[in-house]
């Protein structure tokens, strides 16, 4: 069976992207968001203006569409699950949801069907002889809620443990070792209604302070590298037996080996370069999925790209009309702005992408574009 009426729980700019794409797919989206001036709330066929976590009007958004997708993980777990038992259809489902969204659990689900991953524990369960001793650096997770750099600390002293102490309980926390990467990678893959799954290419992602700053598109790896990834990615939606899109996030350690860092069951930032460089973009990927429909076609167009996220850099109500002016000068660019109407720093104001159609020193002409758009975008007026 395939759906039209589609429903998002969330309202930001991955909402808004798939609600962009929903019309040329002749979808419908009906979004639940808590603020009228959310990026999707003025795309979105309906909008049902309730908190993320409020089940009552969830209830509401299913009597509205065909199926219930999300766009971040801020949801009521629970309180799901009865609207499950009702008939309320939900992709992915809800089970794959549950071995996902608390950070521990599911590190503790990727040990469990084999996948590698840095080591990992609950930090509650060291003594205070341990925690005494701990070996720094290190870096510890909120289990819930972690986005965009908030609640990841790498932590390198026992001052700086202390003061994350005074702010977040010990018990919400997991501590990881920390891994001298080589390299920081992501893959998107997607599952349909029939099993039928598609893995985009490998991207190697740039994070400062723990958010991402830029994506390069491909990732330059040996072909040995590149097949271990998309049987990681290709495993573990079939295991899952998602409907729609997962994001993976993976370390290159200095021996060459893949660890499972994150895993993201929707869109996610290291694909938004599949709007402009790909035949089919994630956004549309996923509507695709959750609606029934055939999966599109994960193909690069292009040699390769690079996306670079715009974020805040200070607190201020501008638009930054100048600064995009400049950025759309780049040549072969993509700038999507999401129209926020408050710019703080760190927060994702938009996004570029520039296409790159020739192999030829491809790293070098990658850096200089990330160069240059980061001089743009964070100099002075």
């Amino acid at each position: 069976m395939n759906f039209r009426r589609i429903g998002v729980i969330g309202g930001g700019q991955l909402a808004g992207m798939m609600a962009q794409e929903a019309k040329g797919l002749g979808l419908e989206l009906i979004v639940q968001t808590p603020n009228s001036e959310d990026v999707a709330a003025s795309l979105a066929s309906q909008v049902i203006l309730a908190e993320i976590n409020d089940v009552s009007a969830t209830a509401k958004l299913s009597q509205c569409c065909d199926v219930i997708t999300f766009e971040n993980e801020f949801i009521d777990l629970d309180g799901l699950q009865a609207l499950a038992r009702q008939g309320v259809c939900f992709r992915p489902a809800l089970s794959a949801l549950s071995l996902l969204l608390d950070k521990y659990d599911q590190r503790g689900y990727l040990e469990k069907i084999g996948l590698p991953t840095p080591a990992f524990r609950l930090l509650e369960s060291f003594s205070a002889e341990e925690l005494e001793k701990i070996a720094y650096p290190f870096v510890l997770k909120a289990r819930r809620h972690g986005y965009d750099g908030y609640g990841t600390f790498i932590v390198k002293s026992q001052e700086q443990l202390k003061e994350i102490f005074q702010k977040i309980p010990i018990e919400s926390l997991m501590w990881e070792e920390f891994v001298n990467f080589k390299q920081e990678l992501a893959m998107m893959v997607a599952r349909s209604v029939t099993g039928k799954t598609v893995v985009y290419p490998v991207v190697e992602t740039h994070q400062k302070n723990q958010v991402c700053h830029w994506v390069m598109i491909p990732a330059n790896l040996s072909a040995d590298l590149w097949q271990e990834i998309e049987n990681i990615a290709i495993y573990l939606v079939n295991k899952l037996e998602i409907i729609g899109i997962l994001g993976i996030e993976l370390f290159l350690t200095q021996d060459n080996r893949i660890l499972v860092n994150e895993i993201a069951p929707r869109t996610h930032n290291s694909g938004h370069y599949t709007l402009d460089a790909c035949k089919t973009s994630q956004f549309a990927m996923q509507l695709q999925a959750v609606a029934g429909l055939d999966l599109g076609s994960p193909q690069l167009t292009v040699k390769g790209a690079v996306m670079v996220n715009l974020l805040g850099f200070e607190s201020s109500d501008s638009d930054y009309s100048a600064k995009r002016q400049q950025l759309n000068q780049i040549p072969h660019s993509f700038l999507h702005w999401y129209d926020k109407t408050e710019s703080r720093p760190g927060r994702k104001l938009g996004h570029i992408t520039v296409l790159i159609d020739n192999n030829e020193h491809f790293q070098t002409k990658a850096q200089t574009i990330v160069q240059l758009i980061e001089e743009i975008w964070y100099s002075a007026y």
